[in-house]
């Protein structure tokens, strides 16, 4: 019976891949929220109240629902931090 150690992937990959997700969720739901609730700005966008509510819960199920039914966050496969 051959049972191979498997590795567990470098600390700074799994940093970098949930900081990179977070940015990436944050500006591109961030983005599209403001564009249909009317809070895009000239340097970008700015949302309170309801709509940034919207966004942060938007950013927590991007995590949970990629983590449990796609395998990983897009930046963790691209780091190939997924299990």
């Amino acid at each position: 019976m051959d049972t191979e150690t498997v590795k567990p992937p470098a600390t700074w990959r799994v940093v970098l891949a949930f900081l990179f997700d977070l940015i990436m969720a944050f500006v591109v739901l961030g983005y599209i929220i403001a564009s249909i609730f009317g809070g895009k700005t000239e340097e970008g966008f700015s949302l309170t109240g309801g709509p940034a509510f919207l966004l942060f819960a938007l950013v927590i199920a991007y995590f949970v629902v990629f983590n449990r039914f796609f395998g990983g966050t897009l930046w963790k496969r691209i780091f190939r931090v997924t299990r």
